[in-house]
């Protein structure tokens, strides 16, 4: 086999991408060039900067041929060394299409050919979309700044400008920075843990409009609450300023104590026809509007009638379950965060939702896991689960917890399609249909992609047949 140096140029046409926005081809021996910034159908000239024994890493030092997917305009003025948006060169539909096939190819890598993966739901704008921020804060040159970390690393890109956040974030962000350089309020060194402001994180309310202002300090914050009071002055959007008290050297960015500065601890926002509120630390999807259309997938799947029992697993602050709360008979939410069963039930008792049950259950241990219900409640025979796990998915106990109620119906939302499959993969083994899998664009022009499915238990007799 050839031998391969670094910083050899080499021309090389795109064959096909990952999630990561990277784009591969093959050179004339067949050894595979990664090149990032590249689309499929591109032919481009890479030098190469990494040698692997089976692969190559190259940088893109030219494009001699644009391809169809590649996208006309210039999405972000973000440096390209942003670890954001994967996708930003992307034709939208090229992306779409893309998502659909990194689905697919997880149900393939996982022996399931046959399972029907239907094409991506498309976001409406994928410009501001994101409700939430999460602002690195450093200094360059003497200035406080705030950006984004670039690829694999903690540098942070000072840039307030990212294209899927709403444009008052940035107008906040400066504002904040400037106010610090004026009040000498240093910024938080990771290096040395020497600082005070480590972090800005905002959250709107697409549909109230309210605006949460939450920096993370490594102490004290001198001047804490006329900076408050500067901040709503200058932005009468913002309902909620406080302070998250984060004193470990960690690349966790909340820490556990938080301080109410101005307005109340929450913001409020309508989903689905519905009021939630939203605390610093609660789970609330990032895209409105594409969240209204994942949930009511959701509801069809789920194939309400109007008599069912719910059961709502990892139900966070009671988003998806409450969005159907209308059309079942009882629900019934289990989270594992103490905090988040509280705000799932403010948000029940703010609705006039009556037939809403929240308690707290740890889906690892399902041993216990109704515990708590069953104590209030009785007895529990689901007609229909919500699972809407994190990303690492769920785990072959609760499945098979499950699978031992002979659950009739489960609607799985996935944020992990690797996951999705491999957990559909077992519960297909111990008795259950796989539905049309939908993936759902909530995070455009990054390489994530949500996903909907509803599994139906198969009788007896349907078991005994072919898979």
């Amino acid at each position: 086999m050839r031998k391969y140096e670094e910083n050899s140029l080499f021309s090389v046409r795109i064959l096909g991408m990952n999630n990561t926005g990277i784009g591969f081809g093959r050179l004339d021996d067949g050894m595979v060039l990664f090149v990032n910034g590249t689309v499929t159908g591109d032919v481009v000239t890479a030098k190469v900067i990494k040698v692997r024994k089976n692969l190559l890493i190259g940088r893109l030092e030219e494009i001699t041929q644009r391809s169809p997917f590649r996208a006309a305009d210039s999405f972000c003025a973000a440096p390209n060394a942003c670890g954001g948006c994967a996708f930003r060169h992307l034709d939208y539909a090229y992306e779409l299409s893309l998502k659909r096939e990194l689905v697919r190819g997880e149900f393939v890598k996982n022996g399931m050919p046959d399972v029907e993966v239907c094409e991506t739901v498309p976001t409406d704008d994928c410009r501001g979309y994101r409700n939430k921020g999460q602002y690195p804060v450093g200094t360059l040159k003497g200035h406080t700044v705030a950006g984004f970390y670039a690829v694999r690393s903690h540098n942070i890109i000072p840039f307030d400008g990212c294209a899927i956040q709403p444009d008052v974030f940035s107008q906040i962000v400066r504002f904040i920075c400037a106010y610090a350089d004026n009040a000498k309020i240093p910024a938080y060194q990771e290096q040395t843990g020497k600082g005070i402001l480590r972090h800005i994180y905002l959250r709107i309310g697409k549909q109230t409009g309210e605006i949460m202002v939450c920096l993370v300090v490594n102490g004290e914050l001198p001047g804490k609450h006329a900076l408050a009071a500067a901040i709503t002055a200058r932005f009468p959007a913002v309902a909620s300023v406080l302070l998250n008290y984060n004193r470990k050297n960690t690349n966790v960015i909340l820490g556990e104590q938080y301080e109410l500065l101005a307005g109340h601890d929450y913001i409020e926002d309508m989903l689905c026809g519905k009021r939630f509120r939203i605390s610093a630390g609660s789970f609330y999807q990032v895209n409105h509007d594409t969240a209204e259309k994942l949930y009511r997938l959701a509801a069809e799947r789920a194939q309400l009638c109007g008599n069912e029992t719910l059961l709502d697993l990892y139900c966070g602050a009671g988003t998806i379950g409450l969005s159907m709360s209308d059309r079942v008979k009882r629900l019934i939410g289990i989270e594992i965060v103490p905090e988040a069963v509280a705000c799932a039930e403010q948000n029940a008792r703010l609705n006039g939702v009556q037939n809403a049950h929240f308690f707290c259950g740890d889906a690892t241990h399902t041993e216990k896991l109704l515990d708590n219900a069953e104590r209030s409640l009785g007895p529990l025979s689901p007609d229909v689960v919500i699972l809407d796990p994190p990303q690492k998915g769920s785990t072959p106990e609760l499945i098979r917890f499950l699978a031992a109620r002979n659950i009739p119906k489960i609607v799985y939302i996935s944020c992990g399609p690797d996951t999705l499959a491999r957990d559909c993969k077992l519960f297909r083994d111990l008795g259950y249909a796989i539905g049309t899998v939908t993936p759902v664009d909530m995070f455009p022009k990054t390489g994530h992609v949500e996903a909907v499915c509803l599994l139906s238990k198969l009788q007896s007799e349907e078991q005994s047949g072919p898979k």
